[in-house]
C-alpha cells in the first residue's frame, strides 16, 4: 500500500472511532444540579423570640394583639397585629440565641397601605387586616399572611441572619466558605405557597447587620438561602 493510501485508511479509522464513541459514549456523564440551601439557627437548640410593635405616633398599643405581651416562644412561634390602611404599623421580632448569649433584631416589618385582601377585596382607608408572622423554628425563615395581601406602598421587611451565626453551610465550621457564600451566594427567597418554586428576590444585603432589606408588594413565604450545584451520575 502505497503511504498516501494507508495514511488515508488511518485517518478513516479513527474518525469510525471517533464517532462511535460519540453515539455510544463509554464514560458515565456528570450534570450540575442546583440545591436550595437554606440558613439554620445556630446551636444544639433553636432560638427563642420576642416581639414588640408600635403604630403611628409610637404609642404602643396600636392594634397588637395582646398575645404579644407574653412575647413569643417556640411553643407559640406566630404572633399577629393589626395592619390600616393610611397608618403606620410596625412589628420587631427578636430572637435569643440557644445559649443565651446573644440577643439581636430578627425581623421587622412596617406597613402603611394594605390595598387588597384576597377572597374580601379592596380595603378602604382605615379599614384594617390582621397580619400575621410565622417563624420557622429550624431555619430563617417566615411566613407572612394574609397569603397575596397586596399594597399600594410597598410595606419595608428586614430579615436578619445573623441568627446562623458566620455558619452559612451548616457544617459545624466557620471558615473561609461561609465567607464566600455570604459575600456571592447568599440572598433572600421566596414562594408563593407550599407548592411553588423558591424565587430569588432583589434586596439590600448589609454584611455589618447581616441583613436584607427588601420592599414588598404582596404577602407569602420568604427564607434566607442559596444555591450550590450538586454534582449527580
Amino acid at each position: 500500500m502505497r503511504p498516501s493510501c494507508f495514511v488515508g485508511a488511518v485517518a478513516l479509522v479513527l474518525l469510525a472511532v471517533g464517532c462511535a464513541d460519540e453515539r455510544h459514549p463509554t464514560a458515565p456523564q456528570q450534570s450540575r444540579v442546583p440545591v436550595m440551601q437554606v440558613l439554620r439557627w445556630a446551636g444544639n437548640a433553636p432560638p427563642t423570640f420576642t416581639a414588640t410593635g408600635r403604630p403611628a405616633g409610637g404609642n404602643r398599643d396600636g392594634g397588637l394583639q395582646p398575645s404579644l405581651v407574653d412575647g413569643l416562644s417556640l411553643d407559640q412561634n406566630t404572633v399577629t397585629f393589626w395592619a390600616v390602611r393610611g397608618e403606620e404599623r410596625s412589628i420587631q421580632i427578636n430572637y435569643l440565641s440557644s445559649t443565651g448569649s446573644t440577643s439581636a433584631p430578627f425581623m421587622n416589618l412596617a406597613i402603611t397601605d394594605p390595598v387588597y385582601v384576597p377572597g374580601r377585596g379592596e380595603l378602604a382607608p382605615g379599614d384594617s387586616v390582621l397580619i400575621t408572622v410565622t417563624i420557622d423554628p429550624t431555619a430563617i425563615k417566615l411566613s407572612l399572611e394574609p397569603t397575596g395581601l397586596q399594597f399600594g406602598d410597598p410595606a419595608q421587611l428586614r430579615i436578619s441572619y445573623g441568627g446562623a451565626d458566620g455558619d452559612m453551610n451548616g457544617d459545624g465550621v466557620v471558615d473561609d466558605a461561609d465567607a464566600a457564600i455570604e459575600t456571592q451566594l447568599l440572598g433572600l427567597w421566596y414562594r408563593e405557597d407550599a407548592d411553588s418554586e423558591w424565587t430569588r428576590i432583589p434586596a439590600s444585603q448589609s454584611l455589618a447587620d447581616k441583613s436584607f432589606v427588601t420592599a414588598l408588594r404582596h404577602f407569602c413565604d420568604y427564607e434566607v438561602s442559596f444555591t450550590e450545584f450538586a454534582v449527580s451520575w
